[in-house]
């Protein structure tokens, strides 16, 4: 028999029963919370030697594409072109002398605008690994450090824990960092990953200087974002470039065609327990070229099944390049041999036999194949491949003389002069890239004289001229002194009154990127030596042109240029055209309609070597006569419907005819080329 239960037992268990029913629904409800912050929650993670992304298991399968090496006006279409290559990921470096030429003056507009970059990437699905250097290497000037470091006295050690320098990278990254926090991961941007350094172990192995940039980067990102450093996959370069433990993740690259999985097992051991999902962060595509060497190529077939060698043993994989672009105006950098007199500067093209080409071209064997291995790894739907961007000849352009380097000069203005008892170097006299030109003078002669200088980086033109004589005091070409094969030159006997000037007009060729040599100032680095003699007293003048970051772009010697171009019809005869001095040349072409306005490129057959402007771009250096590169891009952005204007600065022979081609495909098959080149 039950037994009556009193009023208030009634009361409480009711009362409990109905407590317990809110608390569960609570409970039920916050459950249902968290589960749906699980889902929502943006997280990318490595566990389990594998990524993760939100809580699934992610492979990698990215590719670099650089933001400084493409106009912004073509970012979309060259991002487009690697998700139709089957990308998930892109990797970019940031180049610190982009964003800052001068000390304290930053520049994140135009070509230099990242943060729209990054946002653009993300808009279009794609994650991010940014690579912020300082030191980037990237075949860029200087691997990226700003030229002005090596004007600062005392010298300061680049890529080290000398606190002058960490001074100057600490202000950089206060700035950079905290422009690209909000878009990491986490707060809802792309950015997955952020590296340390690069390729660190190549280079030393001062532990202090990469726990220091560690601490910068936590202190600006935050604890949750990855943090790695790439080095290639041998022991040596991983002991001196990694940082063991979990703080950092540890990344390798190596030759392709390697063997991943030897390289891959090495990896663990420098990263903590499950913290090693296999990564290639540069998985080559093609390689680099320099002026006088053959055109880098690799075979699609090879390159495509070493990339599927690596996806097939759920390894990741950054393709180096996907789409390598140009280095417009003077940023190409330069490599070295055994010692720092065996300089190779690199061509204006970064193409890099990449899969997207220099252009945007997507139909060739290398994109094809590639993609087709992609494909079987990718869990998201590959979009079709977009046709190439149309591209057109606008056929011979006649040029004029417009005036001799030294005539436009004396036509400036102004123009910063530093005097000097000995000669300094170019970061000394504030010009960073271009030209300077030395000035001295000594007695004249009866014998003549022997001119040497014993360290010229990198390329000098000397010429002398009597201010006495009545020919105008024009200028005479000696010869030319350059880097990799320096020698002694004859000044030839010259009957003078007054003393004899001494011009040497020196050429930043791109400062080395990569190795022992990379304090790479320019200039005349040494005394000059006139009859064995230490020549003093010493003049340097600035040369005004404009590089790739410059806003606004209006130059004071392209103007003056071709100042007279349309008032002038009558083209001079090719013989008054020919000289060794370097002259400016000006011609223009039109574009009938605004439909017609298309990608081009610009063949300087004939010529000898120089910068090319079209409509005040710098659109890079051309040197046919070493080769391979005969043609220069010119993007359709810089043209426009109407009237365009070509100006070349030519420093040794112009084309006998004073002509120039607009064609609509590139060529790399001038000069001798043939230097030794990597090929696989």
């Amino acid at each position: 028999m039950a037994r009556k239960r009193s009023s208030r037992s009634t009361t409480a268990f009711i009362f409990f029963a109905f407590l317990s029913i809110i608390v569960d629904g609570v409970l039920a409800a916050n459950q249902r919370l968290f589960a749906v912050s699980n889902v929502t929650a943006r997280n990318f993670e490595i566990s389990n030697d594998m990524f993760w992304k939100d809580g699934q298991p992610f492979q990698i399968i990215g590719g670099d594409l650089h933001y400084f090496r493409v106009l912004p006006e073509y970012w979309e279409d060259r991002l487009l072109r690697a998700k139709a290559l089957g990308l998930n990921t892109i990797q970019t470096y940031v180049p610190w002398n982009l964003h800052e030429p001068k000390p304290g003056k930053l520049v994140f507009e135009g070509i230099a605008d990242i943060v729209s970059f990054l946002k653009l990437c993300h808009k279009l699905g794609f994650l991010v690994m940014l690579r912020p250097g300082p030191y980037i290497c990237a075949e860029w000037d200087l691997g990226g450090f700003p030229a002005w470091l090596l004007a600062i006295k005392p010298a300061i050690r680049l890529r080290s824990s000398d606190p002058d320098f960490l001074h100057f990278v600490e202000r950089w990254w206060e700035i950079l960092l905290p422009t690209v926090a909000p878009l990491l991961y986490e707060n809802g941007g792309p950015i997955i990953m952020v590296q340390i350094e690069n390729e660190y172990g190549s280079y030393g192995n001062d532990k202090p200087y990469l726990h220091h940039l560690v601490t910068l980067a936590r202190g600006h990102l935050g604890d949750d974002i990855i943090l790695y450093t790439t080095d290639g996959g041998s022991r040596d370069t991983l002991e001196k470039g990694t940082i063991r433990g979990d703080v950092v993740f540890s990344a390798v690259d190596f030759t392709t065609g390697d063997d991943p999985r030897p390289i891959f097992e090495l990896q663990k051991e420098f990263n903590a327990p499950g913290k090693s999902p296999p990564l290639s962060a540069e998985f080559y595509t093609g390689w680099l070229t320099h002026w006088g060497e053959k055109l880098a190529e690799t075979n699609a077939k090879f390159t495509a099944a070493a990339l599927e060698n690596i996806l097939a043993q759920n390894g990741s994989a950054v393709l180096y390049m996907a789409h390598g672009g140009t280095n417009f105006g003077f940023y190409s950098g330069a490599n070295t041999g055994g010692d720092e007199t065996n300089y190779k500067p690199d061509l204006t093209s970064y193409d890099y036999d990449a899969p997207i080409r220099e252009s945007g071209d997507v139909n060739n064997a290398k994109f094809k194949e590639l993609r087709k291995v992609i494909k079987q790894y990718s869990t998201a739907s590959i979009p079709s491949v977009p046709s190439d961007n149309e591209k057109t000849g606008y056929g011979l352009i006649h040029l004029q003389r417009k005036g001799l380097f030294f005539d436009i000069l004396n036509r400036l203005d102004s123009i910063e002069v530093v005097e000097s008892e000995n000669p300094i170097s170019m970061e000394s006299v504030g010009q960073m890239f271009g030209f300077v030109l030395y000035v001295s003078e000594y007695p004249s002669k009866e014998d003549g004289s022997i001119l040497f200088i014993p360290k010229v980086h990198d390329r000098a033109q000397v010429f002398i001229s009597c201010s006495s004589e009545d020919n105008g005091r024009r200028p005479i070409f000696v010869g030319t002194i350059e880097r990799w094969s320096n020698r002694k030159l004859g000044l030839p006997k010259t009957k003078c009154v007054s003393n004899i000037s001494l011009y040497v007009l020196v050429e930043n060729m791109g400062r080395v990127n990569y190795g022992p040599y990379m304090f790479d100032r320019k200039g005349i680095l040494s005394f000059v030596y006139l009859d064995g003699r230490i020549l003093h007293q010493w003049k340097m003048l600035s040369i005004p042109l404009n590089n790739l970051n410059k806003v606004p772009r209006a130059n004071p010697i392209i103007q003056v240029a071709y100042s007279e171009l349309t008032k002038t019809s009558a083209r001079r005869k090719a013989k008054e055209n020919v000289s060794e001095e370097p002259a400016f040349y000006a011609g223009h072409f039109s574009i009938d309609n605004v439909n017609h306005v298309k990608d081009t490129f610009i063949s300087f057959r004939g010529w000898g070597k120089g910068i090319a402007f079209v409509n005040e771009f710098n659109i890079g250096r051309y040197w046919p006569m070493m080769g391979p590169q005969c043609n220069l891009y010119v993007p359709a952005p810089i043209l426009q419907h109407g009237e365009n204007i070509v100006v070349l600065l030519e420093l040794e022979s112009p084309n006998p005819e004073l002509v120039i081609h607009s064609v609509d495909q590139p060529e790399f098959t001038c000069g001798s080329s043939i230097a030794h080149v990597r090929q696989l």
